[in-house]
């Protein structure tokens, strides 16, 4: 399958992938080679990997596998690693892993000796169409997600979907939803196509992951730096990280799709009353989403501190509170401030 050109880097897929990544390896001569996991992809992903490869000197940086250790101190714990095993600027660090080692090991990267290079390779669905995918790095402020963070791109990304193997239906579940999110944005065709499959959807094929990766890079090489056309990419996720951070400490804590399937949703209701997106395609997002993801009840203490929470996204400025919407499939539009009043209306339609 033919590789994916974005800014700074290629995008390849499967085995071409590996044979590009030790072609690079050779070409840039590296120190030394750094494989950072955590404690599941440790377990399930590396002798997949290791399997797929010619053998190579590397040494292993682990961190503990979870969104809410995706903090400074385990970035400080990486960077420790990687001083005592003598790593230096012509170092190399593989991110071997899901959203949060992808994220996590480039920004370790771009401030280790003031940057050192990176390569992704995703093993889960939602960082193979979305974290590993444009070169954001950061780690979340106690609860708030990607609060910390540079612009600084991978030097080679790998798609393989062998590793999918390695998950279960929630995992395959949290990154559809940023799959489903990607054809509201772009296509009518992409959109329509997934709601008639429904339930006989195939979370691992490789063409529509491919497609979904695109979509997402496509936008990137238009808007790199998110002042714009890149802030579609948002759509939803203003209150599905807002929940997401609101349970990630609870017993309700929800995996990131599974928030993120909510806020389409919610979006989806405040889109339709202040945009003019159509009643019918509201509900077809909506029926297609609960098709797979199990419905949340929310009290009204829980709402008023998610909605207390969004002051915190990266979007807003001076002091508003801005929304990514959707006018109609395919047309986005960015900016947009909503009333707490539309916000708790939109839990109301979500739950009836």
């Amino acid at each position: 399958m033919k590789e994916i050109k974005s800014t700074d880097y290629s995008i390849y897929f499967k085995n071409d992938g590996y044979s590009e990544l030790f072609k690079f390896i050779k070409l840039k001569n590296y120190s030394k080679i750094f494989i950072h996991l955590d404690t599941n992809t440790h377990k399930l992903c590396l002798k997949v990997f290791l399997n797929q490869v010619q053998e190579f000197n590397y040494h292993s940086i682990i961190s503990k596998a979870g969104e809410e250790n995706k903090n400074i101190e385990s970035c400080v714990k990486l960077w420790n690693n990687l001083s005592e095993l003598n790593g230096d600027r012509k170092s190399l660090i593989i991110n071997l892993g899901g959203g949060v080692v992808g994220d996590m090991g480039g920004f370790v990267a771009s401030c280790y000796k003031r940057g050192i290079d990176f390569v992704n390779i995703p093993t889960t669905l939602l960082s193979m169409v979305d974290a590993s995918v444009g070169g954001k790095t950061g780690i979340d402020l106690g609860v708030l997600k990607n609060q910390i963070g540079i612009f600084y791109d991978p030097k080679i990304v790998i798609i393989d979907p062998l590793y999918l193997e390695t998950l279960d239906e929630s995992e395959l579940l949290s990154g559809y939803a940023e799959v489903f999110k990607h054809s509201i944005i772009s296509s009518l065709n992409t959109f329509d196509n997934l709601i008639s499959k429904n339930v006989s959807l195939d979370f691992k094929d490789l063409k529509t992951i491919k497609n979904s990766i695109e979509i997402k890079n496509n936008i990137i090489l238009i808007d790199r730096k998110e002042l714009k056309e890149r802030k579609a990419l948002n759509f939803g996720h203003t209150l599905g990280h807002a929940i997401e951070s609101y349970f990630l400490n609870t017993e309700k804590k929800l995996l990131h799709g599974e928030a993120i399937a909510i806020g389409i949703i919610l979006a989806s209701y405040i889109s339709n009353k202040t945009v003019g997106f159509s009643t019918e395609d509201m509900n077809k997002i909506k029926s297609h989403l609960m098709i797979f993801y199990k419905k949340i009840t929310f009290t009204s203490l829980e709402i008023k501190g998610i909605t207390k929470l969004l002051i915190h996204d990266k979007k807003n400025s001076h002091g508003k509170i801005n929304f990514v919407l959707i006018k109609e499939i395919g047309r986005p539009v960015y900016d947009i401030e909503i009333n707490n009043e539309l916000i708790t209306d939109s839990f109301k339609y979500y739950s009836i």
